[in-house]
């Protein structure tokens, strides 16, 4: 089963309070995730940054907004109980709990509809529900899921555009995402080292290291049509004639299936980069794009806050 949306965990996670005793939040999310019978797997799966689980992503989320609500509150750091009203909700026996639920409270109304303007009734839909047809994410989730679009279609703009470009420009472009990636020595020691080849590809061995303690045999190719394994097979060769140990191939389309079987069999260090891998470097190391905007998320510091 795939993990419960943030909604889903708030009545879950009401009920664990129940006895109105402190509960450290460590320990809840443990009970909770047992209760609801998750999977290691799922227990684990992270949002698309990986830098935290979907799971405790949710279950945070919704303790954020019961405790807005007046359901919970904070006792001090990592512990927290039920209140009075949060017993009441408790009472009314709740199939679940959802964030139209909360709204009937004030101090949920008014966390969702700071600084958005309009009805109120609009609020969970701008300030929480977003994209509008999906409650089962967090305003983290939506981010990332917006910022995983957003790069999914510049890499394609970059794949395409390469494609279009000369092979002169090509080679300029291969050498300049090695270096940046840290291979090579400087874009005049990787241009010198790679040159273009008579298919309009780029050949050559660069160093692996500033210090040139090893070398590494690239080959790269801006074609269209699938990279076969006598491709690949040539070019295993080629690293035996050159004496060279590791070896990148490149390409702006696909390898076939037999072409990285044939490359997990062999001895050789081959690393075969698609066009998909290959715009995604690009991207990440800042080839043909420019950021056009910055986006820091922040959380409230409890270290700040202690008097311990």
């Amino acid at each position: 089963m795939p993990v419960p949306d943030y909604q889903s965990l708030m009545l879950p996670l009401l009920e664990r309070l129940a006895d109105g005793q402190e509960h450290l939040v460590r320990e809840v999310r443990e009970e909770v995730a047992l209760a609801l019978r998750l999977s290691e797997a799922e227990r684990t799966e992270l949002l698309p940054s990986g830098k935290q689980a979907v799971f405790d992503n949710r279950l945070g989320w919704a303790k954020t907004y019961m405790d807005k609500a007046g359901l919970l509150r904070s006792v001090r750091r990592g512990v927290f109980q039920i209140t009075e009203r949060g017993k009441n909700v408790l009472d009314q026996k709740p199939a679940a709990l959802d964030t139209e639920a909360l709204l009937r409270f004030d101090g949920f109304k008014d966390f969702v509809t700071r600084g958005t303007e309009g009805d109120v009734a609009d609020a969970p839909r701008t300030a929480l529900d977003v994209p509008v047809d999906s409650a089962a994410i967090t305003p983290e989730e939506a981010l990332e899921r917006a910022y995983k679009d957003l790069r999914k279609k510049t890499e394609a703009e970059l794949l395409a555009a390469t494609l279009q470009s000369s092979p002169r420009f090509f080679e300029r472009l291969v050498v300049e995402l090695l270096v940046k990636m840290g291979y090579g020595g400087s874009l005049e020691d990787a241009g010198k080292a790679l040159g273009g080849s008579h298919d309009g590809g780029v050949d050559g061995m660069i160093k692996e290291d500033p210090l040139g303690l090893d070398v590494i045999y690239i080959q790269a190719k801006r074609w269209q049509n699938t990279v076969g394994r006598p491709d690949v097979q040539g070019f295993a060769g080629s690293l035996e004639g050159e004496r060279a140990r590791k070896g990148v191939f490149i390409t702006t389309s696909n390898f076939s299936k037999e072409a990285r079987e044939y490359v997990a069999r062999i001895d050789k260090k081959i690393v075969l980069i698609d066009g998909a891998r290959l715009s995604g470097l690009m991207f990440d190391f800042g080839i043909g794009v420019n950021a056009v905007g910055s986006y820091e998320l922040k959380r409230v510091d409890s270290d700040f806050f202690s008097e311990e």
